[in-house]
């Protein structure tokens, strides 16, 4: 397959050739969906906890007598209908990971990227470099690139001008090669890849 290769003024400065077994892969919308839903359950600590009634201190006797009174019956001060009672099917400590191998993350990832392609999203930089850590130069470069919401800047290598200069930008994300992932790909709206970075990808398929 064939791309343009565009600088960070918008204009067209040659093509690049990329691997069909990368970048024009069907589309697997099942597989992306495990994935990402994988990624986002890993992310989640599970440390949310509450105590049950039989975990919350006191309540050991009964309120008072089950008749006679007028009021409804009641076996303890820590039931879950009582001010400070336990909770009722209380949430414990608990591990939401899910295990998905390292052949269909590949897999999903490289579905994202091909479809990204094919939906115009999908945009090769020559390089991007910034002489200074400038905010307003980044914003002038994603004007210049049309770049729009959630655009995604993906770097063959560190570059903290870059970094530091999309900090402060809603709509403009930096991440390097070796690092992004399936969700980060699919959530973004443009997709901007250095020349560097496409070289980092297709090094990890070989």
């Amino acid at each position: 397959m064939n791309l343009k290769v565009y600088n960070i003024d918008g204009q067209e400065v040659g093509t690049i050739d990329v691997k069909d077994e990368i970048f024009n892969v069907d589309y697997n919308e099942s597989l992306i969906h495990q994935v990402i839903v994988a990624q986002l359950a890993n992310k989640r600590q599970g440390t949310k906890s509450a105590l049950t009634r039989s975990e919350v201190r006191g309540g050991g006797i009964k309120p008072w007598r089950q008749k006679g009174t007028g009021r409804a019956r009641q076996g303890s001060i820590r039931s879950p209908q009582w001010r400070h009672g336990g909770v009722a099917f209380a949430p414990k400590p608990r591990d939401f990971s899910k295990k998905i191998n390292k052949r269909m993350k590949f897999q999903a990832f490289i579905s994202a990227l091909s479809q990204k392609i094919r939906q115009d999203e999908f945009v090769v930089l020559d390089s991007l470099e910034l002489k200074e850590a400038k905010t307003k130069e980044m914003a002038n470069i994603c004007t210049k690139l049309n770049a729009g919401k959630r655009a995604l800047f993906v770097l063959g290598s560190e570059n903290a001008n870059v970094y530091r200069a999309s900090k402060n930008l809603a709509d403009a994300d930096v991440c390097v090669a070796n690092l992004i992932n399936v969700y980060d790909l699919v959530r973004a709206g443009k997709v901007f890849f250095t020349k560097e970075a496409i070289a980092k990808i297709e090094e990890v398929a070989e």
